[in-house]
């Protein structure tokens, strides 16, 4: 259950930043509104999924769900690069989440 609950917390991390985007440097009342909820809703699956899961893994997985999320929704929603290096660096990110997932006990 907490792997699944961890899951939730990193993809709530890809959603809170992209509000950020959004808000404009906190200058636009809803998506900075949508920023704090879901920042706050994504720390606290996350402390939830931290009572049976280790620090590093669950704090790991978390960031590295969170940064290759937001990395996706720039290239596919922001329009921004998808260069062949930013692209290699995810995969790169991705590969240590799976050996961080595997070496779990």
């Amino acid at each position: 259950m907490a792997w699944v609950v961890l899951l939730f917390a990193g993809l709530l991390e890809i959603v809170w930043a992209y509000f950020m985007k959004l808000s404009e440097g906190f200058t636009k009342l809803i998506p900075t509104v949508l920023t704090l909820f879901f920042v706050l809703l994504s720390f606290f699956l996350l402390s939830y999924a931290m009572k049976t899961l280790p620090l590093g893994t669950a704090y790991t997985i978390w960031a590295g769900i969170g940064v290759v999320g937001s990395f996706v929704v720039g290239v596919l929603v922001l329009g921004e690069s998808a260069s062949p290096i930013r692209i290699i660096a995810a995969l790169l990110i991705v590969t240590g989440l799976i050996l961080m997932k595997v070496s779990t006990d």
